[in-house]
């Protein structure tokens, strides 16, 4: 006869089966949204949405099934370890937020979600708001019922929040927004004061191919790993995989190649989180990224406190003049990454300050969405005004305004606030690293990133999901999550470059 021990292990060996298996589908699924944005063909969307809609579907079936269920209250009463809690804790939170949402509903957010990229695109592509107007409408009623399907009862908006960031809240999210303005805002003002100019040591326009050498080299020299990996090009730079197969893309502007830089260097620091996770875990939450505002903060951090640093560009002017043919010095490269924007209308474009100027707008734009304190027909207009508010500009189009971003098109409602939270968590994670390195820029200036890819993934990337959000900040770093340390780095970094 078995015993309790042998039969609580048995449970959680099923348990853990099934779990892979859901994981596996919603990776298949993540290889079909890439190749829709990189790849496939654009008459291929009918029935590309038929079969994202089909991988949604089953998921969502595997998430709901009863054994599941019955497994996890099996587990309650089961003698389990960390590791094992975290994994059934993980489960359980997702398994119960949907469960309360209908398989139907599921099944058309994942269509419509398919069917409005193109949609998106030549809305975009033609500056013509209303025709995506009734596209983005139907994203904002589906999410609405998903939500209330979810607690009927609470704030839509930080239900959907939760899908993104479930530990950290809302109320956080707000307080280091509201933070960041209150002191961000202050800053930019008195750089628009300062009579410092930056320097600009590019002339004309770069071609796709010079940058996508240059972007391939900086990938080489930080460490990509192109056995499990690859670059690509999409309209909107993203990053996306598993620990054996995370893949970046990013996008070429013909006047400034440090944009595509950025955007490379950026996405590189999600794909390296995702490569760093533990192998023999893939499948399960333990070999999965701890939720968004972790992800981001792995881009923020290799993008502006190594991509951005003066001892990065130490190392790498070289290698940029001899690709760009400039003749630039490293504290002009540095100066010119870090300019602050007085009139840049575009989130992906903007400085590390006024970025979150953008992450504002929209955050404030599409908490009223779902919440019903908006009607989509007056976006474009409240878009306009917030950023004649807070940056001091007015978009001529909507192109440039509120048509720029992907996120809605995919219904991800509540995305926003973590890439604040990102940036945020960076700089505690950088002042934290710096502390335990030694001679950290020197090892930058000297192209040696080896030691930093050790420290985050021992911090951060090796525990997967086995943390919450705030209990990883604290292993990681040995204190709660604060913006101090933000905001510091923000303060001492442009006060010097613009001598105000």
């Amino acid at each position: 006869m078995a015993t309790a021990s042998e039969d609580s292990e048995s449970t959680y060996e099923q348990f853990l089966d099934h779990v892979r298996r859901l994981h596996y589908v919603g990776d298949a699924g993540g290889v079909l949204n890439w190749d829709q944005q990189v790849m496939m063909p654009d008459a291929g969307t009918p029935a590309r949405a038929k079969q994202t809609s089909a991988i949604s579907t089953l998921h969502h079936e595997l998430l709901t099934d009863d054994a599941l269920a019955d497994w996890l209250d099996e587990l309650d009463d089961a003698e389990l370890d960390p590791e094992q809690e975290a994994v059934v804790r993980e489960v359980r939170r997702d398994h119960e937020r949907a469960t309360r949402v209908p398989a139907d509903l599921v099944e058309r957010i994942s269509e419509a979600s398919s069917n409005a990229l193109p949609v998106w695109k030549e809305a975009k592509a033609e500056d013509d708001f209303d025709a995506f107007a009734d596209t983005l409408e139907e994203l904002v009623e589906l999410r609405r019922e998903y939500a209330a399907a979810i607690d009927p009862d609470r704030d839509p908006y930080e239900v959907l929040f939760e899908e993104y960031e479930p530990y950290l809240g809302i109320d956080t999210a707000e307080d280091v927004l509201t933070d960041l303005r209150d002191a961000l805002v202050p800053l930019i003002d008195d750089i628009g004061d300062s009579d410092v100019t930056l320097a600009d040591p590019f002339e004309g326009t770069y071609d796709d191919d010079t940058q996508h050498d240059l972007v391939e080299t900086a990938l080489d020299v930080l460490g990509y790993d192109w056995d499990r990996g690859r670059l690509d090009t999409a309209p909107h730079p993203f990053s996306m995989g598993t620990q054996f197969d995370a893949r970046v893309t990013t996008r070429f502007t013909p006047e400034d190649p440090l944009d595509a830089l950025g955007s490379t260097i950026h996405e590189f620091g999600h794909a390296t989180y995702t490569l760093g996770l533990p192998q023999e875990d893939y499948g399960t939450p333990l070999g999965d990224n701890r939720d968004l505002s972790v992800h981001e903060s792995q881009s923020r951090f290799w993008e502006n406190h190594v991509g951005r640093s003066r001892p990065f560009w130490d190392f790498f002017t070289e290698t940029a003049n001899d690709h760009l043919g400039t003749d630039a010095t490293a504290q002009q490269f540095y100066e010119a990454f870090n300019e602050v924007y007085d009139d840049n209308l575009i989130r992906v474009e903007a400085d590390e300050l006024t970025y979150h100027m953008h992450i504002i707008v929209r955050f404030e734009i599409e908490r009223d969405l779902i919440r019903g304190d908006l009607d989509v027909e007056d976006v474009p207009e409240v878009w306009n005004d917030k950023m004649e508010e807070y940056l001091g500009i007015r978009p001529d189009t909507d192109a440039e305004g509120c048509l720029q971003d992907i996120h809605w098109t995919n219904g991800a409602f509540g995305y926003f606030p973590t890439y604040t939270l990102g940036s945020v968590l960076a700089a505690q994670l950088d002042h934290h690293a710096r502390q335990d390195i030694d001679g950290f820029d020197d090892h930058v200036r000297a192209g040696e990133f080896d030691p930093i890819h050790d420290w985050l993934t021992e911090h951060v990337h090796q525990h997967g999901a086995r943390y919450r959000t705030d209990d990883l900040v604290e292993e990681a770093t040995g204190e709660s999550f604060t913006a101090e340390h933000f905001l510091d780095y923000a303060d001492e970094k442009y006060r010097a470059l613009y001598d105000c």
